[in-house]
């Protein structure tokens, strides 16, 4: 059985549905909608390529090395999957353009997944708070995706605390208040321009005393103050430590699909300066180079925990590489014969 054909079983017969108002929708049918640019972009040009190319050779793999490229997958994660696709088309004495459509898709999920398993599983604990720090620069949807997690969490039935940690953008409290309200938690707050890991302390207590399942912490993201953001950073982590020995259980990077490269270069920039557990994607459904998921998975060693589909509360999903997968080449996966 193809690749293509293994996707289409787990992915168009699935029973696992979620709820999006009155309207059930398969999370593998989320990822094909939301991956609706890149999969045009993407799969429409290597179509394209087939449709040109009878046979396998050179030629054909440096067009789908560009067309890789242009698709923000990363140089290194490119010149990596045309390797291995070199290799398994020589193995598997394939000729025909049209078969090597499902090894590029079976090849793009191991180079994602390596050698682990259940990457986008969360550090909850089992007792206790569960603390879960957010980072990112302004602009890139960290607030809307703290609410979204917030709503995730207490859908699951978690008692959810949020901490208003980026205390100098303007608005950035009052942000996450309405979202607040919006999902039905508390959120914690001081002044504007008041010191950030004071909040954290206040709202750790807060937690303790509710006795919450989980705390999001949201902080400032100046990256033009660089050095005072990190340290900034530094002190809240240093706080966090202090009262809850372990924590923050997760740090979670927010990063824009859409600015493609400039995301990866904002992923190394923290990288280099905070722990980082984990990439929350936003946006992916409004690129058409949604092969940043790749680049920064391969190239930074930091697994992508959650993806933004859309502006629906449940359109923040937990990232999959199979499901990946399945939205880049649904149109093909969809008529593949069973």
């Amino acid at each position: 059985m193809s690749f293509f054909k293994k996707l289409k079983e787990k992915f168009t017969t699935q029973e696992e549905k979620v709820k999006d108002v009155e309207v059930e929708v398969s999370i593998g049918e989320k990822f094909k909608q939301g991956l609706t640019k890149t999969r045009n972009s993407f799969t429409g040009r290597v179509n394209e390529l087939v449709a040109r190319y009878r046979k396998v050779d050179e030629d054909f793999f440096e067009e789908l090395e560009e067309i890789l490229i242009q698709a923000d997958v990363g140089f290194d994660t490119v010149m990596e999957l045309i390797d291995q696709l070199k290799m398994e088309v020589k193995l598997r004495n394939i000729s025909d353009t049209r078969e090597v459509q499902s090894v590029i898709s079976e090849k793009l999920v191991e180079i994602y997944q390596g050698d682990e398993k259940e990457t986008s599983s969360l550090n909850i604990q089992e007792d206790g708070l569960t603390v879960i720090l957010f980072v990112g620069v302004n602009g890139v949807g960290k607030t809307t995706t703290i609410g979204k997690l917030a709503h995730k969490f207490k859908a699951e039935g978690k008692s959810v605390v949020l901490a208003a940690g980026d205390t100098f953008r303007a608005g950035a409290i009052e942000q996450l208040e309405v979202w607040g309200e919006r999902v039905g938690v508390s959120v914690i707050k001081q002044g504007e321009g008041s010191d950030p890991a004071a909040v954290m302390f206040d709202a750790i207590q807060a937690a303790k005393a509710r006795k919450a399942d989980i705390l999001i912490c949201d902080t400032a993201g100046r990256l033009q103050n660089k050095v005072n953001l990190m340290k900034e950073l530094e002190k809240v982590k240093r706080v966090i430590e202090r009262e809850i020995p372990g924590a923050p259980h997760e740090v979670l990077l927010a990063l824009d699909a859409t600015t493609g490269q400039n995301a990866l270069i904002q992923a190394k920039t923290f990288k280099e300066a905070t722990n980082v557990s984990g990439i929350v994607l936003t946006k992916l459904d409004g690129t058409a180079k949604g092969g940043i998921v790749l680049a920064i998975r391969n190239e930074l060693a930091i697994p992508v925990k959650f993806v933004g589909l859309g502006e629906k509360m449940d359109d923040l999903q937990e990232f999959d590489a199979e499901k990946y997968v399945y939205g880049l080449f649904a149109d093909i996966i969809d008529k593949e014969q069973l």
